[in-house]
């Protein structure tokens, strides 16, 4: 295919997930991945790429309008994948103002950007948390009506309406994907599932919200990797894909089994007092991706999980360099004189 692709946001958790399936499985692609390194951005999670010719980093904010006209006349850069994001729920309760910043005027800056330097295929990487919440029944398709309960998901919903704009609007070449919820390798532990893991391992309670009842639909990261390629390379222009996993599970549900397989015992589990606005269920049909692009997840969820669980326990340096704050130093180390 020989993209030349800006990969904002690489630096996180899906962002480095999607690098390395990209430089794994699709290498005739340039990858350059353009991240402001945020909290959540882990740079380190990359250092076995850092070598290849089809790999480059740049530290660059989505914000900045110079930031991404650099990176992309530099590279010759002809896509753009947006991952970047402030994504949880939580923080954007208690600042909303950076995800909006972010998120928002984020996307904005990029849409512009591809306007101005004739991007050829621009990919929103969205959340199905825009759609709101679900009764007992029933599931989220492309269709539903977007209704979103947090700061969070309602400055995701907001990126997902100006790329509907931009396409309308300026014939740019857009599609938009959203996912369910993704657990994997390299999620930052304030997550749930690395989080249950780092805390159970550690003998450390665990917090469930609430009654511990809500549903989330789980998709392993690898998968979801793969379902963005393919919209990437065969969606029409202004087409949205739900990307799920064909995984409902209660929180509780999926606390109790992550002990089962650590062994550790049920009274780790410490309910805390609900979020504001929790959303009670999401579930995701996925089909149309499965009719149009003939894309399925290749995992079950116990498969998944199981090689989540095994991932955290055989890399235990990086989870602690993560919760100790430490790999915030690599980017000085690797690229200060560069």
């Amino acid at each position: 295919m020989n993209k030349k692709i800006l990969v904002a946001g690489g630096a996180g958790f899906i962002g480095v997930n999607f690098i390395k399936y990209m430089l794994n499985e699709n290498p005739d692609n340039k990858i350059i991945n353009f991240d402001a390194l945020t909290y959540a951005g882990n740079l380190a999670s990359l250092a076995s790429c850092e070598n290849n010719p089809n790999y480059e980093f740049v530290h660059g904010d989505i914000r900045n309008a110079e930031d991404v006209a650099e990176a992309i006349k530099k590279y010759n850069v002809d896509s753009i994948i947006n991952f970047a994001a402030e994504s949880h729920v939580d923080r954007s309760i208690d600042g909303p103002h950076v995800f909006l910043d972010t998120n928002i005027f984020g996307t904005y800056t990029l849409l512009q950007a591809a306007r101005d330097f004739d991007i050829q295929r621009y990919l929103q990487v969205s959340t199905d948390e825009v759609y709101g919440s679900l009764g007992k029944t029933g599931l989220f398709t492309e269709s539903t009506t977007i209704k979103p309960n947090s700061p969070y998901s309602a400055s995701k919903a907001s990126a997902d309406h100006m790329v509907r704009a931009w396409h309308k609007t300026y014939g740019l070449n857009a599609v938009i994907t959203r996912c369910s919820n993704n657990y994997g390798a390299y999620q930052f532990p304030e997550k749930m599932i690395p989080l249950c893991i780092y805390n159970a391992r550690n003998g450390n309670k665990i917090p469930v919200y609430g009654d511990g009842m809500q549903i989330r639909d789980w998709l392993y990261v690898y998968d979801h990797c793969t379902a963005i390629w393919e919209v990437f390379s065969r969606a029409i222009p202004g087409e949205v894909f739900n990307i799920g996993g064909n995984n409902e599970k209660t929180n509780l549900t999926l606390v109790n089994a992550i002990l089962a397989m650590l062994g550790k015992p049920k009274s780790l589990i410490q309910f805390v007092k609900d979020r504001p606005g929790h959303d009670r269920r999401y579930a995701i049909d996925s089909s149309k991706m499965k009719e149009r692009l003939g894309w399925e997840p290749s995992l079950t969820f116990e498969e998944g999980i199981e090689k989540t669980i095994r991932w955290y326990i055989d890399n235990q340096n990086w989870l602690n360099q993560v919760t100790s704050g430490d790999y915030q130093n690599y980017y000085k180390q690797m690229y200060a004189d560069r």
